[in-house]
């Protein structure tokens, strides 16, 4: 049954399917900043900025966890300091969004500052003024880290923002369609478990191996 679930043997097939689904020729009129929005998501937007000869950069950004739940998500804080809350889960844990906002800001100046300082030595991420921004990952969970990405990208002043992600819930598709430009996906799933369940192989990626890319 599982082996019948998944779609890509790994990153770089799917970013091979992706690239199927992209009209490529007609983005190549334009100039594009491919950026990844996860570790996981480098591999699959660094072949495709290749395939497009766009520039290539990862937007940073951390997790902020329930208080009583560390699997719990219910916000993502970008490097640029904005903040996207899944309001129906801090709704249902009852949890302020004072708690968020000061939980984000110690997230932001203790783990994300720092992780910023080591990947680009302070730089601020590329200038996406009045740029085609596609942002990339190797799946969509709850699509709370992507439109925490668009967000910051829009706030950037980037002219279009599309995303492209092998694959997502079917329920996240039109929450990413109203707020980017474009999507696309290879797989959209009704019943989705997570990322992992859908490639053969989906190696861990951490920071020493996001250096070397």
């Amino acid at each position: 049954m599982q082996h019948e679930q998944i779609y890509f043997k790994n990153r770089e097939v799917a970013a091979f399917r992706l690239l199927d689904i992209l009209p490529i020729d007609s983005m190549k009129l334009e100039e594009w900043t491919v950026l990844a929005t996860s570790y996981g998501g480098v591999p699959i937007a660094k072949i495709i900025s290749q395939k497009l000869g766009g520039n290539f950069d990862l937007m940073l950004s951390s997790k902020i966890m329930a208080e009583n739940n560390e699997d719990c998500e219910i916000a993502i804080v970008t490097e640029t300091e904005e903040v996207v809350i899944h309001e129906e889960l801090a709704k249902s844990f009852e949890i302020s969004l004072d708690f968020i906002f000061e939980k984000s800001k110690e997230v932001y100046e203790k783990q994300l500052l720092r992780t910023i300082k080591l990947y680009r030595k302070n730089k601020k991420i590329s200038n996406l003024e009045n740029k085609n921004v596609l942002l990339v990952d190797e799946g969509l969970n709850t699509g709370l880290t992507m439109m925490a990405c668009i967000k910051t990208a829009i706030n950037l002043g980037a002219k279009s923002v599309s995303v492209a992600t092998p694959i997502l819930p079917s329920a996240t598709v039109p929450t990413i369609e109203s707020i980017a430009d474009d999507l696309y996906f290879v797989k959209k799933l009704d019943h989705f478990v997570f990322i992992d369940f859908y490639y053969d192989k989906l190696e861990n990626i951490d920071f020493e191996d996001i250096k070397k890319f």
